[in-house]
């Protein structure tokens, strides 16, 4: 089975300023369909440029990047939207709803721009807000959700076009208990459908809902091993780096 993502050799350096900043130093990494992927390091370690620029959002300096078997860093920036719109679904820490649009549009659009029938993206839509505890909120605009139910949104919409793999950055940053768990079951019931996953987290308990965990330093990879599991649910996970 091909990988779903593969990065050989990825470099990203900002040189805006007056010294040059490695964020992201020759990173090699290939996520197979289907597999739960969490990112963990500390600030400044490169987590967030890396997924950036798996989602096309931020340019490579070097190396290559490859969605299902396709080479996408050479893209020009209409054929990554087009990639993105049809492949890839984000959710990032800034949410970026459409404020003159309602809850349920802005779930709805992904799929619409993605080619889904009204219907389809309608059903997909009621799905995804259901699960997420967002039903009755669906008439709303943006500006009238908390920073946690706007999250939610972001995350519905992500998902919205069934993507070949779903990137986001710390995806229960600002939930509280509640609607953490709505989150990561959502996250968990997804995955068992098939949904590959990569994500960006400093919570070691979020992280212990994937498969595997990378751990970034430096803008390199010092870890990445299976995460084993002494029974059933995240309560039992602990993290087996081999």
């Amino acid at each position: 089975m091909n990988p779903v993502v593969k990065t050989v050799s990825l470099v990203k350096i900002y040189s805006g300023g007056a010294v040059p900043v490695p964020a992201v130093r020759g990173v090699d990494l290939q996520v197979e369909p289907g597999e739960f992927v969490a990112i963990m390091g500390p600030s400044g370690s490169g987590k967030s440029t890396l997924v950036h620029m798996l989602g096309g959002l931020d340019a490579r300096t070097s190396g290559e990047i490859w969605l299902d078997d396709q080479r996408v860093d050479t893209l020009s920036e209409s054929a990554w939207a087009l990639l993105r719109r049809k492949k890839i679904g984000f959710m990032f820490q800034f949410f970026n709803l459409v404020a003159n649009m309602t809850v349920a549009d802005n779930v709805e659009l992904p799929a619409l721009l993605a080619g889904v029938s009204p219907k389809d993206a309608r059903e997909r839509r009621e799905h995804l807000l259901g699960a997420l505890n967002l039903s009755e909120r669906a008439d709303a605009a943006p500006g009238q959700l908390s920073g946690g139910e706007q999250q939610r949104v972001a995350l519905a919409r992500a998902l919205a076009n069934q993507p070949s793999v779903l990137l986001t950055d710390e995806p229960t940053g600002n939930l509280d208990s509640r609607n953490t768990r709505d989150v990561l079951r959502l996250l968990s019931d997804v995955h068992k459908e098939g949904q590959t996953i990569i994500m960006v987290t400093h919570d070691a308990r979020v992280a212990s809902l994937a498969d595997r965990l990378v751990s970034l330093f430096d803008g390199e990879i010092v870890d990445d091993g299976r995460i084993a599991r002494r029974r059933t649910g995240t309560a039992g996970a602990v993290i087996d780096l081999r």
